[in-house]
């Protein structure tokens, strides 16, 4: 499968491109008992492909229309609450269930607009999706693997975890050359709890989740 689009002379952001393509693989809802996690993620690359296929130019002038878009190809296929309360960790049962939806809906939003800007702003090549041999941890999830190719040749490889969630797949966390995300959103947001006292308000209002550029290139262990 390939997906190519002109180069941006503006600079391009490696945690962009990787974490644009986490949307493009869950950009449709697929019943889980109708097809593997692997098939999902086929469709769904050129589900999300075809959306903006010749369009990068408009939507980057566009950013609204564009993180609209990402908003609701999202909205029923990744569990931003279960992802929420994974990032909070041990401080997610002393948040109050305010708290708890409103850091859902601040990372959510968060994520959307990375995503969003990656679409427009990275350039690359191709997007193989691997045969899924590789199990989750659990009983009711499933890895599936993919290497995200740049114009320069570069390869990054990307691993989704997938939960079934009453009869439908959904990302709940994603590997990008051996850098956890998920695990990298749960340090950073035990390392604001810390500078901040315990106010879980405080971080709320302040989160601003980074992932480096150079961190995601080097890659490292998850």
């Amino acid at each position: 499968m390939k997906t190519s689009f002109a180069s941006n002379r503006g600079g391009f952001a490696v945690a962009a491109v990787l974490f644009s393509t986490l949307l493009a693989l869950f950009a449709g809802t697929v019943q889980a008992q109708e097809r593997s996690a692997e098939a999902v993620v086929r469709q769904s690359v050129d589900s999300l492909m075809n959306e903006i296929d010749g369009k990068k130019d408009y939507y980057a002038s566009h950013e609204g229309e564009l993180a609209s878009l990402v908003d609701s190809n999202m909205e029923d296929v990744a569990d931003f609450r279960y992802i929420g309360a994974s990032v909070m960790g041990r401080y997610f049962s002393a948040a109050t269930p305010e708290q708890r939806s409103r850091f859902v809906n601040v990372f959510r939003k968060t994520l959307i607009d990375t995503y969003a800007k990656g679409l427009v702003t990275f350039d690359y090549e191709t997007l193989n999706v691997k045969a899924n041999d590789d199990a989750g941890r659990y009983e009711d999830q499933e890895s599936v693997g993919m290497d995200v190719v740049s114009t320069s040749g570069q390869t990054y490889p990307v691993s989704f975890t997938m939960r079934e969630s009453n009869g439908e797949w959904k990302v709940i966390n994603v590997i990008v050359n051996g850098i956890n995300l998920g695990l990298t959103f749960r340090n950073q947001f035990d390392q604001a709890m810390r500078d901040n006292n315990r106010d879980i308000d405080a971080v709320i209002n302040g989160w601003a989740p980074e992932v480096g550029t150079e961190e995601l290139e080097q890659g490292g262990d998850s």
